[in-house]
Formats: C-alpha cells, sequence, structure tokens
C-alpha cells in the first residue's frame, strides 16, 4: 500500500500501478450463474478503467464529498467498482443487505438520508416504497444505468477528501432499539489491509500471490473491510461467492486456486458432516481465518483438511484498529482461546464491580488502540447517535459487551457475549428489533424474544408471546406470524419458535428480565405451547430476484465453462 494513500480509491489506483495484470476479482462459474453475470478474472488494470469511467458519470451527475449512496448488489463485482468510483469522490457507500424487508428498509433508508440506491432492478420498487414510508426522497438505478442527476449539492463539497472523510456507513444490531449505523472512515478501511499485511505469524501474507475465497457478503465488515482491504493493499485476488455451499465448496476452493479461507463457525461444522474424502487435502489452502469454530471441531478439522482455522475476535466498531487473533504458536486449539494481546491494541477485562478481573476470571473485554490515538482504526462514531457513542467510549475504553477470560499465560478465551444479541449464522440479531417489529402484530399483546441454541447455526431466534387472546390453532396462529414477520424482517430475524405464554418474566419496572428469558427460552422446546416455524425460515430464492440478465461485469474472452449451481445451508 502506498504511504500516501489517504482513500480506499488511492489505495487501489496504487495496487493497479504495481500489480496491473493480477487478477483483483474472480467470479466462480457457479456465482455467475447463481446472478446471471459472466464468469472470470477482473484484472486490476481493467477494473481501474472500469471505476474510473464510472467515477466520471457520478461527478458530472453531482455527486461528490457527504453524498450517501446505497448499494444493493450482494456480491457482484459491479458493487466493489461502484463502491471505489464512489469513494474517489468522497461520497460514502451503505451496502442494502438483500434479505432486508420493508419494515428494515424504512428505517434504514430515512436514517442515513440516501440519495440514491444503485440496486438489482426488481428491488427497486421496494427501496422507493420504503423511503416514501420513510418521507425520504430516493431515486434508484441498475448498476449498468447512468446515475441520474443529484437530488441535492454535496453536503461538503470542497472540502479535501482524506483518512477522516466516511467511506462507508454499515449498520450492526442495536441491543437498545433499532440497529446503529457505524460510521466508517477511509482511516477504518485502510488499517484493515495494513493489519493483515504486516501482522505475519500464521496470517502472513505474500505480496502478489494470495487468492482469498470468501462467502461472506459485503454488507459485514468481514468480507467488506477485512477480506476486500487485504487484497487490494497486497495485490491478491479476492474470489467472492454468491454464499456458502456446502456441497461444492472444495470444488470452488480448487477451482480457484484459493490461498486463504476466510470462515464463520458454522461452516466447518458443515463441512465436517460430509464423508471423508482422498481429496479432502488436494487444495492450495495455507490457511483460514475467521471465528466460532466449534471447539470439539477444531482440532480435527485442522488435522482432516490439513491447514490451520485462525481464530480472531473484532467488531465492526473496533475493525482492525484492536484485533485479538490467535496469529502465532502455540494457539491451545480447541479452547476458545483467541490469542494473546497484540503490542498495538490495549486490553482491559472489567469484572462487575467495575475492577479488573482476576487471572483467569471473566469479564467485560475493553480494547483500545496503543499509542497517542485509542480510537486509530476504530469507527468514527455512531449516526445520530453520540449519546450512545460516549457510552461505548466510557472511560477512555471501548466497551465490546463481550465476556472474556485472561489465564496466566496471557492467552485470551472467548467465554459468552453479554450484550442482547442473538448470533445466527454469524448473523447478529437484536432482540429488541424483533420484538419492536412483532409488537405490530394484532395477535401480540406483549413479546420477548430470546436465543435458542441450534445445533448446525449457534442460535436461532425464540418468541415468547403473550396474545391478546389465546389462539384456538396454535400452530396456525404461529405460522401466519412467521409469515406476516417475513414481509418485515430478513428471514434469519423471523422467529424459529413461537411460544404463547400467559406473562413474561419482568422487572418491578415491567421490563423484560433478560437473564431469565435466557434460561428459560431453551426449556420452551417441545413443549405444547411452542411451536416450530424453522422451516419457514428460508432465504428468498434466486428466482424470485429475477437474477436472469447477464450484466456484463466480466470480459467474454475471460469466461470458463459452465457448472452447475448446488444448493447450500442458510
Amino acid at each position: 500500500m502506498s504511504v500516501s494513500a489517504k482513500t480506499v480509491y488511492e489505495v487501489f489506483c496504487g495496487t493497479a500501478a504495481k500489480w496491473g495484470k493480477n487478477p483483483f476479482l474472480c467470479v466462480l462459474p457457479e456465482t455467475a450463474e447463481a446472478y446471471g453475470i459472466l464468469a472470470g478474472e477482473l484484472s486490476y488494470a481493467d477494473a481501474l478503467v472500469r471505476i474510473d469511467r464510472l467515477r466520471q458519470a457520478y461527478a458530472a451527475a453531482g455527486y461528490g464529498h457527504g453524498h450517501r449512496v446505497g448499494l444493493l448488489l450482494e456480491n457482484r463485482p459491479a458493487f466493489f467498482l461502484h463502491w471505489f468510483a464512489l469513494n474517489a469522490l468522497g461520497v460514502s457507500v451503505v451496502p442494502i443487505n438483500a434479505d432486508l424487508r420493508a419494515a428494515e428498509l424504512e428505517y434504514l433508508i430515512g436514517h442515513s438520508e440516501l440519495i440514491l440506491a444503485v440496486a438489482l432492478p426488481e428491488r427497486h420498487a421496494g427501496l422507493k416504497q420504503a423511503a416514501q414510508r420513510a418521507g425520504r426522497p430516493l431515486q434508484a438505478v441498475g448498476a449498468d444505468d447512468a446515475p441520474p442527476p443529484a437530488l441535492t449539492p454535496a453536503p461538503l463539497a470542497g472540502q479535501p477528501l482524506g483518512t477522516a472523510t466516511e467511506c462507508g456507513l454499515l449498520y450492526t444490531s442495536g441491543t437498545t432499539g433499532r440497529p446503529k449505523g457505524c460510521i466508517l472512515t477511509n482511516e477504518y478501511y485502510l488499517q484493515c489491509g495494513n493489519w493483515y499485511a504486516t501482522i505475519g505469524g500464521l496470517c502472513t501474507l505474500r505480496d502478489g500471490q494470495e487468492r482469498m475465497i470468501t462467502p461472506l457478503p459485503m454488507v459485514h465488515m468481514n468480507a467488506k473491510a477485512v477480506s476486500t482491504l487485504a487484497m487490494i493493499t497486497t495485490g491478491g485476488c479476492l474470489i467472492v461467492l454468491d454464499r456458502f455451499h456446502p456441497k461444492t465448496w472444495w470444488d470452488s476452493v480448487r477451482r480457484s486456486r484459493a490461498t486463504v479461507v476466510h470462515y464463520l463457525g458454522v461452516m466447518p461444522a458443515i463441512l465436517m458432516k460430509a464423508a471423508p474424502s482422498p481429496d479432502d487435502r488436494r487444495h492450495e489452502v495455507r490457511f483460514g481465518f475467521g471465528a466460532g469454530v466449534e471447539r470439539s471441531l477444531h482440532a480435527a478439522f485442522e488435522e482432516r483438511f490439513g491447514f490451520a482455522l485462525i481464530e480472531a475476535w473484532a467488531m465492526t466498531e473496533t475493525g482492525n484498529g484492536a484485533v485479538i487473533g490467535a496469529t502465532r504458536e502455540p494457539r491451545f486449539v480447541g479452547s476458545s482461546s483467541i490469542g494473546t494481546q497484540e503490542p498495538d491494541v490495549e486490553v482491559r477485562i472489567v469484572a462487575e464491580d467495575g475492577q479488573d478481573a482476576a487471572v483467569g476470571a471473566p469479564g467485560e473485554l475493553l480494547v483500545r488502540h496503543a499509542g497517542d490515538n485509542p480510537r486509530f482504526g476504530f469507527f468514527a462514531g455512531y449516526l445520530k447517535d453520540p449519546q450512545a457513542t460516549d457510552e461505548a467510549w466510557a472511560g477512555g475504553w471501548f466497551h465490546t459487551g463481550d465476556l472474556v477470560r485472561r489465564d496466566a499465560d496471557g492467552m485470551i478465551r472467548f467465554v459468552d457475549r453479554k450484550k442482547n444479541v442473538i448470533r445466527r449464522s454469524g448473523e447478529n440479531i437484536s432482540a429488541v428489533e424483533v420484538e419492536t417489529l412483532l409488537l405490530n402484530h394484532p395477535l401480540v399483546k406483549t413479546v420477548a424474544v430470546a436465543a435458542v441454541p441450534d445445533a448446525l447455526r449457534g442460535d436461532e431466534v425464540l418468541a415468547c408471546i403473550v396474545p391478546e387472546s389465546m389462539p384456538g390453532d396454535l400452530t396456525a396462529a404461529a405460522r401466519d406470524l412467521v409469515q406476516w414477520s417475513l414481509g418485515e424482517l430478513a428471514y434469519y430475524k423471523v422467529p424459529g419458535y413461537v411460544v404463547f405464554v400467559d406473562a413474561l418474566p419482568l422487572t418491578t419496572t415491567n421490563k423484560i428480565q433478560r437473564g431469565e428469558m435466557k434460561k428459560l427460552a431453551p426449556t420452551y422446546l417441545g413443549q405444547s405451547n411452542c411451536v416450530d416455524t424453522t422451516a419457514l425460515k428460508k432465504r428468498p430464492h434466486a428466482a424470485s430476484d429475477g437474477l436472469a440478465a447477464p450484466q456484463g461485469d466480466l470480459s467474454a474472452s475471460a469466461r470458463p465453462g459452465g457448472a452447475k449451481r448446488q444448493e447450500g445451508a442458510h
């Protein structure tokens, strides 16, 4: 990375100048078929030509410093091209999860104040309806359309771009209400790339040689910030899948010649269920990087497939300004170890009384960047919520809400999540957000949402409903509630279990006793008043999104042969 680069666009330009012929993106046939685009590779040089063409079009249409533009393009190459072109002008991009539905889109559009959405054509009408409900003017165009004239002048026109310029806005699950918008600057993204390029140890990246495969979505910081900036900082190739397909995963790894894998804990668990094969070690992967692998499977996975799974800890808010990772031996595989404190990170583990926890005792993890700027590489704050930002940074430390313990050897081990967040297949789900939505249904008088264990996905969502009147047919009522919810929330947030009860555990001030709900929730499973609705929680089928027409993302000359698409886990 050029030491003078101040924006993501400038980093990309520097890499294109040095590694222009290297592939930047690789789209495999199965992903191309799912998206209705061309398969193949796109070099840094060719990508920059397209980025600059888009940059000029956006500039001519009046987009500039301080604007925000939403991108609902999933993991298509177009996402990156539009992102970098807009970044060159000081426009912040807001990735829009394709799974979001009416209520979620209404909130996101209104809160972020988007003026334009570059989106899949079949989503334009829904985006405009959500914007109308939010009272916001919004234009929507496709990835190949010319940008329309900007609705407003650039708020920061004339001000220079730099590391402090907002590069993106990512929404994370709020624990006390609506999702929070994390303001992420160019510095945030540049640090993600710089951290990965220099951390060394088991995660050493070789300049111009790595090929990193990720099935994770560009609406999360792991893929959008860490994976993407790791590759453009070191001149590597990013292999983006539409999602995780267990049946074809190893074929994709081998076909793409991937050398690094990014994973979530649910992936190793699924892959270990397949029968052993002589091809298990027939790949070029040097290491995997992720979080949440099941302890009992960690060593067995590494032995079977022949590479290390590097467990690490970070949050959207911390970025790579304060990463804890088991990047060096000994890693204590299978012990929930997330590594030791690196020199550029300061760590405190605080007991409930506010004092430092004893060695080996659990406490909340507090972090900050070492040196003169403790917030270096972190998010810039929560959009329109300075109080929440100040609370998160109380006492000069970022309060993570995660419980860990530090043993006598300095190794930090993850214990649990303190925050009221449900984590399902890597997705953070706010219980309060789901409760707020369910309260709008005429059946629901009061509701509490909690996590229940799921062998495959970690957590599943359970909604404990006190109805206005007890339904005669609990199964039908639960199914109706879930079907309604699927029109308002992303499918993964919708309850997988609905329990009908006469009362909730409440405090003397009528607040939900979260600790008691956490204990009660698993006991409901299998009871006559608990309806299993997990079968209704399906990702919307690709056909319903109209993913049919090729969009010409890659050159036809780079197109390899086709491959049959396989359905994977949600």
